[in-house]
C-alpha cells in the first residue's frame, strides 16, 4: 500500500520512534500544551492512534509562566531493560530567536529529566533531573548494556556559536544519575544550528543523526559516523540525508530533526519533521508535523533515502496497512468525566482550576480566569487543527455581567496570534458577539469584525476555515440558520511564519473553546457540545457552509513576515 505524508497531521513535531515486537511508538513534542509529549501507536506505520500523554501531572510538569513555544521540546523515546524510557527538555527562558549572524547573548534556561514505564499507557515515573546544558536530550543504549545520555550543547556567550555541538555522557539506568565528565563528540557540519541528536549502532560504526540547518525552509537530516561513540565523526559523503532545502518542488517543506526505525524483517524507516505551507501565503498553519519513508543502507555503509535524492516524499510504498485514515469528522457530548483525548490545554497541571466536566452534566465548564494569551491561568481548551479545510461548532451558554468577561469560540497559536468569537456584553449590558483578534504586527489587534446584537440564552457558534481564510457563524436556540459574520478574518496569521521580531513559533493552530473573566469572579461558560469535521475537497466544504467557494480576502491585514532560522 502507498502511505500518504505526514503520518501525524497538524502540530505533532521532532519525532522519536521505537519499535517494540510488532508494535511502534512515536513521540512528539507538545511545547506549552498539558499533558506534556504525544505518543502514537501504530502497527502498519501508516495508521497511528495516540497511546499517551505521559507528563500528566503537577510533580512531573508545571509549566506556569513558560513563554509560548517553550515548555517540552523533542521527547526521545527508547525501550530498554523492559522498560520504556523518555527523556525531554523543559524550556524556561527563550530569549530571542537565532538568526543567521546574531552574535549578541543568548540567555535561556534549559531543564532535561528522564522519566520511565513498564508500559505506554503508564503510569510514568516522576522525573529525574539530568542536565541544563542545552536541550533536545536522547537515550542510546549500547550493546555493552551502558546508557549514554546525548543533547545539544548551547553557548550563551556573546560571539559565540550557539549551536555549539553534541554532548554525550554516561547514564546509569537504574538512577538516572550521569557518571563521568561530558564530552563533546561532534560540533557539527557547515550548515549549523546542529540538535535533536540520536545515535545508533551498525556493523561496528556509531551512526549520528542530527537536524540541522534550523527548524525552518533550510532544515536537514544530516549523518555522521565513527568506530568510537566518543568520536571523532566523519560527516555523510552526500551531506544531508533528507531535506527540503533547494527543492522547490517538494510538497513537504523544512524536512528535518528524524529518527530511524527498524522492522521485524529488517528494513529501515526515517520519521522526521515536515511542513506544509499554504498555497498563496507560504505560512504553515498545521504547525511542523511528522512524515515517514523508508530509507536503506548503501554497500558504503551510508544511510540514503530510496531514491537517493534526499527528497521527503508525500507517498511512500511499504509498510503493512491496507487502508489509512485520513479526514476527521468528531462530535464530542462532554457526557464522560474526562475530556476527549483529542483535546489539550495550556500550561497548568491543575485543570480542575480551569474546567469541570462534573459541575453541569453533559457539559464542558469552563471557569473565567486571566486574559487570553496568559501564561499562567487560562481556560481554553482546544484541538490540533489537522487540515487546511475545516469546520468547527460549538454551542456555550454564558452570562457575562461586564465587559470584562467573555466567553467562546477560539481559533488559536499563541497569545500574540489568535481570533476569539466571544459572547460579551457592551457598557449597558447589552449582549453582542465581537471576533477578538491578537496580529501579530506592532500596533495591530482589537476588534476585527463589527460587534453583533444576539439574544440571551445559549448560543451556537461556527468557524468555517479555507486555508488563508476563516468566516465565523452563530445561530441562536430554536433557530435552524445560520447567520454569517460579514467579514472574513485571515486565518494564515495562525502559523509559525507570522511573528512578532525576535520571538518562537514553534506550535501550530488549535480550535477550540475559552473563558476568560479579569473582574476575578470566575464566571462559568457551559459548552454543551464540540464538532470539528475536516473536508478533503472543496466540494464538500462549499455543500456544507452554503457560502460557495471561501477565497482570500484582499482587504485582510497584512503581516510581518518574519521567518526565525531556529529556537
Amino acid at each position: 500500500m502507498t502511505i500518504r505524508n505526514p503520518i501525524l497531521r497538524g502540530f505533532n513535531p521532532d519525532p522519536s520512534i521505537v519499535r517494540v515486537g510488532d508494535d511502534y511508538f512515536v513521540a512528539t513534542s507538545t511545547f506549552e500544551w498539558f499533558p506534556g509529549v504525544q505518543i502514537h501507536h501504530s502497527r502498519d506505520l501508516a495508521n497511528w492512534r495516540l497511546a499517551a500523554r505521559p507528563l500528566n501531572r503537577a510533580s512531573q510538569l508545571d509549566m506556569r509562566g513558560n513563554p509560548d513555544s517553550c515548555g517540552v521540546w523533542a521527547p526521545d523515546l527508547s525501550y530498554a531493560g523492559g522498560r520504556f524510557h523518555l527523556v525531554y527538555t523543559d524550556v524556561k527562558r527563550y530569549g530571542r530567536t537565532t538568526v543567521d549572524g546574531a552574535m549578541g547573548a543568548s540567555l535561556r534556561d534549559f531543564h532535561n529529566y528522564w522519566v520511565w514505564s513498564d508500559r505506554i499507557d503508564g503510569p510514568w515515573s516522576d522525573p529525574v533531573y539530568l542536565n541544563s546544558s542545552g536541550f533536545d536530550p536522547a537515550l542510546f543504549h549500547d550493546d555493552d548494556g551502558t546508557t549514554w545520555l546525548l543533547n545539544m550543547l548551547w553557548d550563551h556567550r556573546p560571539q559565540r556559536r550557539r549551536f555549539a555541538g553534541v554532548l554525550a555522557q554516561l547514564m546509569d539506568l537504574a538512577t538516572g544519575q550521569l557518571i563521568g565528565e561530558r564530552q563533546l563528540i561532534f560540533e557539527g557540519t557547515p550548515l549549523g544550528f546542529t540538535e535533536g541528536p540520536h545515535l545508533y549502532k551498525r556493523d561496528g560504526w556509531y551512526h549520528l543523526l542530527v537536524a540541522e540547518g534550523g527548524t525552518e525552509r533550510n532544515h536537514a537530516a544530516v549523518m555522521a559516523r565513527s568506530r568510537s561513540l566518543l568520536g571523532p565523526y566523519e560527516a555523510h559523503p552526500d551531506g544531508p540525508v533528507l531535506t527540503s532545502a533547494g527543492k522547490p518542488h517538494a510538497q513537504l517543506a523544512r524536512a528535518g530533526h528524524g529518527d530511524l526505525v527498524e522492522t521485524p524483517s529488517g528494513e529501515t524507516w526515517m520519521v522526521y519533521l515536515c511542513g506544509r505551507p499554504l498555497p498563496a501565503s507560504d505560512r504553515c498553519v498545521l504547525g511542523r508535523e511528522t512524515a515517514i519513508q523508508p530509507v536503506r543502507w548503501g554497500e558504503d555503509g551510508w544511510l540514503r533515502t530510496d531514491d537517493g535524492s534526499g527528497t521527503p516524499q508525500i507517498e511512500v510504498g511499504g509498510g503493512e496497512a491496507t487502508s489509512q485514515r485520513i479526514a476527521a469528522n468528531e462530535r464530542h457530548e462532554f457526557g464522560a468525566p474526562s475530556l476527549p483525548e483529542a483535546f489539550q490545554w495550556l500550561r497548568t497541571p491543575f485543570p480542575e482550576h480551569l474546567f469541570s466536566l462534573t459541575e453541569r452534566a453533559g457539559h464542558l465548564r469552563l471557569y473565567g480566569r486571566e486574559m487570553i494569551g496568559s501564561t499562567f491561568n487560562q481556560s481554553l481548551v482546544a484541538r490540533r487543527q489537522q487540515a487546511f479545510r475545516y469546520t468547527a461548532e460549538t454551542s456555550v451558554d454564558a452570562a457575562p455581567a461586564n465587559f470584562q468577561q467573555g466567553a467562546g469560540l477560539i481559533c488559536y497559536y499563541n497569545s500574540t496570534k489568535f481570533h476569539f468569537l466571544q459572547i460579551t456584553v457592551d457598557d449597558e449590558g447589552n449582549r453582542q458577539l465581537q471576533v477578538m483578534s491578537a496580529i501579530p504586527r506592532d500596533g495591530e489587534g482589537g476588534l476585527v469584525v463589527e460587534p453583533a446584537a444576539i439574544p440571551p440564552g445559549p448560543l451556537s457558534l461556527r468557524v468555517d476555515v479555507d486555508h488563508e481564510v476563516a468566516r465565523f457563524a452563530y445561530r441562536p436556540q430554536g433557530s435552524s440558520d445560520w447567520r454569517w459574520l460579514p467579514q472574513p478574518v485571515d486565518a494564515s496569521i495562525l502559523s509559525d511564519e507570522a511573528t512578532l521580531p525576535g520571538l518562537p513559533n514553534f506550535t501550530g493552530a488549535f480550535v477550540g473553546m475559552a473563558c476568560y473573566d479579569l473582574s476575578g469572579v470566575a464566571m462559568p461558560a457551559d459548552f454543551a457540545y464540540f464538532h470539528y469535521r475536516e473536508y478533503d475537497s472543496p466540494e464538500a466544504q462549499k455543500s456544507s457552509s452554503g457560502l460557495g467557494e471561501i477565497e482570500p480576502d484582499g482587504g485582510l491585514p497584512a503581516t510581518a513576515l518574519n521567518t526565525p532560522a531556529r529556537p
